[in-house]
């Protein structure tokens, strides 16, 4: 039955079985194929015969239709002008289309995945709920320079509960589900946990249709080949939100020689800048001693040096949004005492992540940030300056601006353009 049909019908069947149905007739001839010899299911078979009929509705078995299966070999049925035409002992042997199954067709060995050791880099703004597909390899089973992978995963009746009842209007009349299926692609690599990293030419399918990718950088050197940035992809609007219904998702990319690929699924809950911020405020804030310490080994002398730094001039001023910092916060990692808000830095990496600092551009992810405790009683007790000076003993001293002395003070209107300009500037943030 499985070989008489056409390309509608084997779409149709491999759908019904949730298995991939893109391909030309041969492929789809294949998987149908392979689908009852794996696991057959009665549903299947149904469907099988349904089609079938479908095809060939006036095909159906009879009375005399029947009678022919206990004629001999080669005895013409009644009606018939000749005798009916040897069956090739080929197709009778052993593991043949009409031939009787061997234990080895019956039960065929299937490619198993590869699940090496590679552990995934947490992202801030995520919070892992399940893991749905474990990260696995991307194997390259033929010479061919492209390469095609298949995986299936399935939600659980709680798991697709969370996803519904997620719902979020956004500004604009637009809805959001703040838990997602997430896709992510890295190296195949078990040293360290790994970043986000797309295989070369890579285009994905989640339930047959098009998954879309990061658009193309532009080339950052002349004839240089466009990169896509690498970042976890949210495929919830093609996933089918079913706990009786498996999701499929096939990947195609470029092999290389001596580079493997992994590619893993999580369901996850995005977090915003905000939830960030108050996570970072529970961490607690820096001892304003450990700045002070900071600040005298700075401004102690240096006896090979000929100049002697006896101050240190810092700004209140945010090198982000330049506004008065309210969180002042830095890297671990970062030498400078210059803090930048922590408010507008979460915010511009909510949009585009890139975790580097504005001061010194060296990396300052997340989980490296720390509230300045110096700072903040700094900001606390001075609100009419925007810049200081710090002494050898770890005191400071406010710095007022040059022009204060000869400028009258300022007027309405002049203050009224300042607060114009910060709501502007907010409104971009935002």
């Amino acid at each position: 039955m499985v070989m008489s049909f056409r390309v509608s019908e084997l779409q149709v069947l491999l759908g019904f079985a949730g298995r991939n149905k893109s391909g030309r007739k041969h492929e789809l001839l294949a998987k149908a194929l392979h689908l009852l010899k794996s696991s057959c299911a009665p549903s299947v078979q149904m469907k099988i015969k349904e089609l079938y009929r479908r095809r060939f509705p006036r095909k159906t078995l009879g009375p005399s239709d029947l009678s022919l299966l206990s004629l001999p070999p080669g005895t013409p049925p009644v009606g018939s002008s000749g005798p009916l035409a040897p069956i090739p002992p080929a197709l009778l042997a052993p593991g043949t289309l009409l031939g009787p199954k061997r234990e080895v067709d019956m039960h065929p060995p299937l490619p198993q995945p590869v699940h090496p050791d590679v552990t995934m880099k947490p992202l801030p703004f995520y919070e892992v709920y399940g893991e749905l597909i474990r990260p696995t390899t991307l194997a390259s089973i033929s010479s061919q320079r492209f390469e095609e992978a298949h995986f299936t995963f399935a939600l659980t009746p709680q798991q697709v509960q969370q996803i519904l009842t997620s719902r979020e209007v956004l500004p604009g009349a637009k809805m959001r589900l703040y838990i997602q299926v997430q896709l992510r692609f890295c190296l195949c690599e078990t040293s360290c946990p790994q970043e986000d990293y797309f295989p070369p030419n890579l285009f994905v399918k989640v339930n047959g249709k098009l998954c879309p990718l990061p658009g193309y950088l532009p080339p950052t050197k002349n004839g240089a080949e466009p990169k896509r940035p690498s970042r976890p992809i949210n495929i919830t609007p093609l996933a089918r939100l079913s706990a009786t219904v498996p999701n499929t998702i096939v990947v195609n990319w470029s092999s290389e020689f001596g580079r493997n690929y992994s590619l893993s699924v999580y369901l996850v809950r995005q977090l915003t800048a905000g939830t960030l911020l108050q996570k970072l405020r529970a961490k607690g804030i820096r001892n304003p001693d450990h700045s002070r310490a900071l600040i005298k080994e700075k401004l102690t002398a240096d006896p090979d040096s000929e100049v002697a730094t006896t101050s240190l001039r810092v700004s209140l001023m945010c090198p982000l949004g330049k506004m008065r910092l309210t969180v002042p916060c830095r890297a671990l990692t970062c030498a400078h005492l210059q803090s930048f808000d922590a408010a507008l830095y979460l915010q511009m990496n909510e949009k585009k992540p890139t975790w580097t600092c504005p001061v010194c551009d060296k990396k300052a992810p997340y989980e490296s940030l720390i509230i300045d405790g110096l700072f903040m009683e700094i900001l606390n007790s001075c609100s009419d300056c925007d810049e200081i000076q710090f002494m050898e003993d770890g005191s400071w001293c406010p710095l007022k601006p040059k022009k204060e002395a000869s400028e009258a003070p300022s007027t309405a209107q002049s203050k009224r353009a300042i607060h114009q300009r910060i709501r502007r500037r907010l409104k971009l943030l935002t």
